[in-house]
């Protein structure tokens, strides 16, 4: 196992289970605990004299390493698309426990159903968890919604499952709740590369579909739950569906994709300690590539402009900005990948704010105060504007005190710390959520 330090100083613990079998084959695989993800395939293991290979091929991921008789460890460097890092294994008999306080132990005092349903307009499957209380029914229920980027049902981020812990505090409290996978991952089928933020509400709205054919289930009482993207994706929905009882928005952007990635960049440079002219530099290349994403409409004309820009600024960098920057062709064609996803395309020109106009049920719209990724100030904001704006009736906007974008007690805020705080979610939040829900669907039974 090693300490895998990666941009925006966060740390992420690497295992390798590396054995032989009887007829002296090297057998291994790969675990990345901090993401939740374990058993990837090392197809490629070599060792001779001392001398370490392990190639990991379905993440283009590669480690070299030599054994170090003096302090038994294997020091060496991990490569993955494109870009170099130092890794020091040490040999450990058993895998981390990745194990937080918060998360909840069983027996659980409620029922827990493995569930899957179809969403047939997009042709793909949907797995998920669905707890239910044990008191009598039927209940009121939530739907939870993961943020950006590919996420299992617990939203699993550095050796947190935020959605476990929410899904525990509610079904507690009397709520029912459905946490799923997200397209192609864990029991979810479905290609996630090709997926934009409108094809997860037809997600969302086949789950409240779902939800409406189980009796345990008051149908008049289902709403959402959308962290990070999640809070962009509730309000699509339920503009969509009558049937959508409130939303909860954790964290969600009230601004453009493109002004928030800005924002993001700008405030997690600053707690890094970048300089000013370091982050109007990072700035203006951004703002050049998203011009391309904008408005070269052809992919294989954008990906071409996109390397040029890219290229260019390597070109400009001085030997030893170019080791520390990371930048490489293969780390060129990664981000290349990504910034001409159909994802970024739709995230960068996607405006929450008329959505929000036509909300016209409960919402509630919650932010810790250190959030870096999804700044408070401008967002909540713009979020109690657009709800005010559209006439809604009955929504609270909420800033939450010393907590980041994960709803951790933070000191910083940054990206940095999350994998370091012990807790998962404040139960300050918890209970924000947890009250106001209650209040909210016992209002619909009276």
């Amino acid at each position: 196992m090693g300490n895998l330090k990666v941009p925006n100083g966060l740390e992420l613990r690497i295992v390798f289970n590396i054995s032989t079998s009887p007829n002296g084959s090297i057998n291994a695989s790969m675990d990345s605990p901090d993401q939740g993800v374990s058993g990837i395939p090392v197809e490629t293991v070599g060792y001779k004299d001392g001398n370490l290979s392990l190639e990991a091929k379905t993440i283009r991921g590669s480690f070299e390493g030599v054994y170090k008789e003096n302090n038994k460890t294997i020091e060496g460097v991990w490569k993955q698309a494109g870009s170099t890092f130092p890794l020091v294994l040490n040999k450990t008999n058993k895998a981390p426990d990745t194990y937080r306080k918060q998360d909840p132990v069983k027996p659980y005092p409620y029922t827990e159903e493995e569930v899957v349903y179809e969403n047939k307009e997009a042709g793909i499957k949907l797995a998920g968890t669905l707890t239910l209380p044990q008191s009598a029914g039927p209940f009121p229920a939530v739907i939870l919604i993961t943020g950006s980027g590919q996420q299992n049902r617990n939203e699993e981020i550095m050796g947190h499952r935020p959605f476990l812990v929410l899904s525990d505090y509610l079904t507690r409290r009397g709520i029912a709740v459905l946490r799923v996978d997200d397209r192609g991952i864990g029991g979810s089928t479905g290609n996630f590369s090709q997926a934009t933020t409108e094809d997860f509400v037809g997600d969302v709205l086949t789950g409240v579909e779902f939800l409406k054919t189980r009796k345990e289930i008051d149908s008049s009482r289902i709403g959402l739950i959308g962290h990070s993207e999640g809070g962009l994706i509730a309000p699509m929905a339920a503009v969509k569906s009558p049937d959508i009882a409130f939303i909860v928005l954790m964290a969600a952007p009230g601004v453009t994709g493109e002004e928030l990635l800005y924002m993001q960049s700008d405030r997690i440079a600053r707690a890094a300690g970048a300089s000013n002219e370091t982050i109007a530099k990072n700035k203006a290349l951004m703002g050049r590539m998203f011009a391309v994403v904008k408005e070269e409409e052809n992919n294989t004309t954008a990906e071409e402009k996109l390397r040029e820009i890219l290229r260019a600024e390597l070109a400009n960098l001085s030997e030893q900005e170019r080791k520390g920057s990371g930048y490489s062709e293969t780390a060129i064609d990664a981000q290349v990948t990504a910034l001409s996803s159909p994802w970024m395309r739709f995230f960068l020109t996607y405006d929450p704010r008329p959505a929000l106009m036509k909300v016209k049920c409960p919402v509630l719209a919650i932010n810790g105060e250190k959030d870096l990724q999804v700044p408070p100030e401008e967002n909540l904001r713009d979020i109690d504007e657009a709800l005010k704006a559209g006439g809604n009736k009955d929504y609270t906007v909420k800033e939450l005190p010393g907590l980041n974008h994960l709803f951790q007690t933070s000191k910083t805020g940054s990206p940095s710390e999350y994998a370091k705080i012990e807790e998962t979610i404040s139960p300050a939040a918890l209970e924000v959520i947890g009250n106001w829900i209650t209040e909210h669907t016992q209002k619909k039974i009276n």
